[in-house]
């Protein structure tokens, strides 16, 4: 996720360098063919120019309306993962009940341990990057568990919906604390089935085939209106036209996926990192580990 408002001309060049030298190729070459041969032939109008530019910007706008709202809903995803993360281990560490104090403390610790293995599997399922951090949170049944599930993440939720049923027929919390710890990990259940509901559903591919097509031709066509009026400056503001429709786009096009590993996308090794920060503190632990630290000189967070 972006954490900067202004960019340098190197950044934004880092960015878009492919789209200008393409833009410019395309362009250059638009010229030359209507000075050598197509103008003699056929004169473009320039209401042309006007209609293309009208249609493109919906298409663009739609797009990047609907790859906002995508990006936006996983932000809220996460963001009430960050909650239910906090009020998991608040409620384990507040409503459990035994004399045994070692006993507790190692019962809730082992259900907070989970959970941290649960968002770590999650996030690494998200982002389709094998990532095996999570196991320094499981005991080594519990790895072997879940190594034959092919969801991870539902299999360590299956292990504390276990672990909570026993909690409650040891008479450990009561059937009041039972019923809120349990509405807890049947929200962790929905956040995650929200998150692979988002990675799973592919934006529609047409939208984004034909809205880039869209933005070259109208390049070409726009190219070939200015080379009758303007000449060799034409090129110039060919590229110019194309780059601001085409980043626009390009920018829309980098939230369709809100869990890609990308500076654009949702930063869940930040996320992840600050849960478990809270929740190791929630325990008392001694070792924690430091935040995640903005990459690129700031300019962003993953």
């Amino acid at each position: 996720m972006l954490i900067r408002s202004r960019f340098s001309l190197m950044q934004i060049f880092s960015y878009t360098w492919k789209v200008d030298l393409m833009l410019l190729a395309l362009c250059t070459a638009t010229y030359f063919l209507d000075k050598y041969w197509l103008q003699s032939h056929i004169n473009i109008p320039t209401a042309i120019s006007a209609v293309l530019g009208t249609a493109i910007a919906f298409f663009i706008g739609f797009n990047n309306n609907q790859a906002y709202d995508r990006w936006w809903e996983a932000r809220t995803i996460w963001g009430g993962l960050v909650n239910d993360s906090r009020s998991w281990a608040r409620s384990l560490v507040a409503f459990y009940h035994s004399d045994n104090t070692e006993q507790r403390q190692t019962t809730a610790r082992n259900m907070i341990y989970r959970h941290l293995a649960f968002l770590y599997t999650l996030k690494s399922a998200l982002r389709n990057r094998p990532d095996n951090y999570y196991e320094r949170y499981l005991s080594p049944e519990e790895k072997e568990i879940i190594s034959r599930q092919t969801n991870k993440p539902n299999a360590i939720l299956n292990i504390q919906a276990q672990e909570l049923q026993r909690l409650k027929q040891t008479g450990t919390i009561d059937g009041f604390q039972f019923i809120e710890i349990n509405e807890l990990l049947v929200r962790h259940t929905d956040n995650m089935g929200k998150s692979e509901r988002i990675k799973n559903t592919v934006f529609p591919t047409s939208y984004v085939y034909f809205t880039n097509l869209f933005i070259w031709f109208y390049v070409l066509m726009n190219t070939l209106m200015m080379t009758e009026s303007i000449g060799a400056w034409s090129i110039i503001f060919g590229w110019a036209f194309g780059f601001v429709f085409h980043t626009t786009h390009l920018n829309g096009v980098s939230l369709m996926n809100p869990f890609a590993y990308n500076p654009l996308a949702t930063p869940l090794d930040s996320i992840t990192r600050t849960i478990e920060i809270n929740l190791l503190e929630t325990l008392g632990e001694k070792e924690i580990p430091a935040p995640v630290e903005p990459r690129a000189n700031g300019l962003y967070i993953m």
